[in-house]
């Protein structure tokens, strides 16, 4: 049975025969008018993945005449960042299993961040002195609004294991090359860290190399699970040499976990430290949500003004905090924040504050993919409710200003977009005049017209 990831899989057409069809379709890319038909028809041959990458490529304005990748990060920033991301415990295994058998195999592999940035290039010495041409390097830029259709980009925008090979890049100067990547998710939480790829000449795209790399990234979930099974049992509770109190005993090892606060489309937070996950009374969403965004603290009488509607108690609000600082004890001793004023010791990442990182950047395609709806939907806290129409109000307005069609309708799906005209409206221009889609856009419009005018 054909892999349907592996690049000559498509339909019984030979890989020749695809490239020439990846070539032809690069012609709608010509510099200084890009733009794809949004009839699949009109680019006969090219993998409906791949076709649909292209379009989201074109959306975010990525360059297919571009010589190389932007670099995103100096030697002494990426040396920091990557010292502390959670992927740095599981090189060991992605080097015995990945690199070290690729050294001389015309092989190159790249790991690299959720963001598509990579911060590990290793691999055979004189194709990746090939590939320093195109800025295959660490601290390069990968995702999809930068260089459009690559593996390591285009599996971390769709969350799956893909294969791209030749002219199906994007960018034009990538054709030479084929890739195999692979997401690797948290295994505890589910999280996107980050991407393993083999870049290379064809065998890069082989069935047994998307094998390969998948149960690499599979050895290293696991290992990292176990690193961090490893880590708690060396923090172990001991008495004091006085004997008084407890102490903790603990290594310091490499950090393994990105704390997160999943927010969006939630009416209570997911807050995950240290590989373990809890579920948040709607309160306590609030209070961390507004703790995460304030990273220096906040006095009583802020976090009150934050939290409660109105005129709020600071008794109230201790009370509270009494609460959650139990919760979190239970969670990660380490976790529990200070008082005057309410600070958190430990740095979190929420969902929305990624939102926002992406719209920063321009990737708002990323964004959308990352937004799962509004902020903490139901809550009435002032802060909260500032950050919900923040992060809502700049998602629409990347949308409307640089979207296409396709973002534009995932947009348009969102519970707070039912009632968007404005936003059905721009796909509706967006659309080419026989787009089967153009119908229910339609139809959705007259359903608004209609109950705006009841």
């Amino acid at each position: 049975m054909k892999n349907p990831l592996h690049p000559a899989a498509h339909g019984n057409e030979p890989r020749g025969l695809v490239q020439r069809h990846a070539r032809t379709a690069h012609e709608h890319l010509a510099a200084g008018s890009l733009s794809l038909p949004d009839d699949g028809r009109a680019l006969p041959g090219l993998r409906p993945l791949v076709r649909e990458s292209w379009q989201r490529s074109v959306a975010l304005r990525a360059n297919p005449d571009t010589a190389a990748a932007p670099l995103a990060m100096d030697m002494d920033e990426l040396e920091d960042y990557r010292s502390g991301h959670p992927l740095a415990a599981v090189m060991p295994v992605i080097r015995r299993l990945l690199v070290q058998p690729g050294q001389d195999g015309g092989l190159v592999v790249a790991v690299g961040d959720g963001l598509g940035r990579l911060l590990w290039v290793d691999g055979d010495p004189a194709l990746r002195r090939r590939a320093e041409s195109m800025l295959f390097v660490a601290g390069a830029d990968w995702s999809e609004a930068s260089v459009g259709t690559s593996a390591p980009g285009t599996a971390l925008a769709l969350r799956r294991s893909i294969q791209i090979s030749g002219a199906e890049h994007y960018t034009r100067a990538v054709h030479p090359w084929s890739c195999t990547a692979v997401p690797f998710h948290d295994p505890d939480t589910g999280a996107l860290l980050g991407v393993v790829d083999i870049t290379g000449t064809e065998a890069a795209v082989a069935p047994h190399t998307l094998s390969l790399v998948e149960a690499t990234v599979a050895a290293a979930q696991a290992h990292l699970r176990i690193e961090r099974l490893q880590q708690a049992r060396d923090t172990v509770p001991r008495k004091t040499p006085q004997g008084g109190g407890r102490s903790t005993a603990r290594k310091d090892p490499d950090p393994l976990y990105r704390n997160s606060l999943q927010l969006l489309g939630r009416e209570q937070a997911l807050l995950s430290i240290a590989g373990r996950t809890v579920q948040l009374s709607g309160r306590h969403s609030e209070i961390l949500a507004l703790l995460s965004l304030h990273p220096d603290g906040l006095s009583a009488d802020e976090l009150c003004g934050l939290l409660y509607p109105g005129d709020g108690s600071t008794v109230t609000l201790r009370a509270e905090m009494v609460r959650l600082r139990k919760v979190l004890q239970e969670l990660s001793p380490d976790a529990v924040p200070g008082s005057r004023p309410y600070r958190l010791p430990v740095e979190l990442f929420p969902d929305s504050g990624q939102v926002l990182g992406c719209l920063q950047r321009g990737a708002h395609r990323i964004a959308l993919e990352i937004y799962r709806g509004a902020v903490l939907p139901r809550s009435e806290a002032p802060g909260v409710v500032e950050l919900r129409q923040r992060v809502s109000s700049l998602l629409r307005e990347a949308v409307l200003t640089d979207g296409s069609a396709d973002s534009l309708l995932k947009y348009a799906a969102l519970p707070e977009a039912a009632d968007d005209a404005g936003v059905r409206l721009a796909a509706l221009k967006l659309l080419p005049p026989r787009s089967p889609r153009r119908a229910a856009v339609v139809a959705e419009l007259e359903r608004i017209d209609s109950e705006l005018s009841a």
